[in-house]
């Protein structure tokens, strides 16, 4: 992959913009349609057909969890 097409973005968004999009990609996820996206001025379409996985972090000063999505290109 080349420089230009990696990217690694964190967007913060309020609590009822991530509960919209949070909605949004259950509903995509149980009618098995893919769901769009738009991040930091990029649209990304995640197809139907994906790997969901859920992950925990922990350090002295605080704890993430992430929801991730993963698909092949």
């Amino acid at each position: 992959m080349s420089e230009k097409q990696k990217r690694d973005v964190e967007k913060e968004y309020s609590k009822e913009e991530f509960i919209a999009k949070l909605r949004r990609l259950a509903d995509a996820i149980e009618n098995n349609k893919r769901f769009a996206i738009q991040i930091a001025g990029s649209r990304i379409y995640v197809p139907a057909r994906t790997t969901f996985t859920v992950e925990h972090e922990k350090s002295a000063k605080e704890e993430e969890i992430e929801f991730q999505i993963k698909w092949k290109n």
